[in-house]
């Protein structure tokens, strides 16, 4: 037994160590707290009497109001939840699934296009051979000016928040669902681009080297080599960026366009924190249905590469 415990002592002594790895959790340490003392996150003013009362009346309010001051009746319930559903939260849910599917749509068709361009492997002047000959200056600076160009687009394009997006494109379309379409689309263009071009860059060069070195074009190589190869990855990527549209649309309708979140911000505003609280939770329903249909879309391509 003491014979195991040295040897435990002597590899505990001998491991091999990182002074990178400690100095890093150091500073990173250091960083939480200064950022903790400027920010002045102070624990006290989280549990005061005070707030204490205002948790204990927001959570009354959550309660529906036919209900607050009445025993608990099913039938009450359904009612009212019937109407709300009826009156907005029907029509809300939907709109809020139309902008996601369309903005993903949009996305979608975006980001594979400006992947191929992107794509370094792809965008040369001799996709995936190397030329026999070295070819002029024209030619490099024109296929290393697309790749740039797509790149910089990409950047920019997820680099400006969806919410930014869309509060500038209302200016231009007014209060109409196109700003969030858009503002998502433009968003999850510059994400999609990036990791398909990613995908197309760690693509397997032989098959595509041979058929480089068989003559065919570049049309012919994306749609018999690089598109079989490359689907069913972007596919996945394509479903987990539609769920977060699911989740940005509803929030983005705070803006003032009639998804759920303009219902949230309007029953907010109104001190309706019933009808608030059902609002969110339909929201919370539709993201758990479009994760469940993205989980079994995403198992199908799994099973079918």
């Amino acid at each position: 037994m003491n014979g195991n415990r040295e040897e435990l002592d002597r590899l505990r002594r001998e491991r091999p160590r990182n002074r990178a790895a400690r100095w890093s959790v150091l500073a990173l340490a250091a960083v939480v707290g200064v950022s903790w003392i400027i920010g002045d996150f102070g624990m006290d003013v989280l549990f005061t009497a005070r707030r204490w009362q205002n948790l204990q009346r927001f959570l009354g309010e959550l309660w529906p109001y036919p209900l607050q001051d009445a025993p608990f009746d099913a039938g009450v319930l359904f009612s009212w939840a019937r109407a709300l559903l009826a009156e907005k939260g029907t029509e809300a849910m939907l709109t809020t699934l139309a902008i996601s599917i369309a903005a993903i749509f949009l996305a979608g068709l975006g980001g594979i296009v400006v992947s191929l361009g992107a794509a370094r492997t792809l965008s040369a002047p001799s996709p995936f051979f190397p030329s026999p000959r070295r070819l002029g200056w024209p030619v490099r600076l024109f296929w290393g000016g697309i790749t740039g160009v797509c790149r910089f687009f990409m950047i920019f394009a997820r680099a400006i928040p969806e919410y930014i997006w869309a509060f500038l494109l209302l200016a231009v379309f007014g209060p109409d669902s196109w700003p969030l379409v858009l503002a998502l689309a433009i968003h999850n263009t510059g994400i999609l681009g990036r990791l398909g071009a990613e995908v197309v860059e760690n693509t397997e060069s032989p098959p595509l080297a041979a058929l480089r070195a068989l003559g065919a074009s570049r049309f012919q190589m994306i749609v018999t080599a690089v598109y079989p190869l490359t689907f069913s990855r972007f596919l996945l990527f394509f479903f987990y960026r539609w769920e977060t549209c699911v989740r940005e649309a509803t929030v983005l309708g705070m803006l003032g366009i009639s998804s759920l979140g303009f219902w949230i911000q309007d029953a907010r505003a109104r001190n309706h924190y019933d009808e608030m609280f059902f609002l969110i939770l339909l929201g919370g329903l539709l993201v758990v249905i479009g994760d469940a249909v993205s989980a079994v879309a995403r198992e199908w391509v799994r099973r079918q590469s």
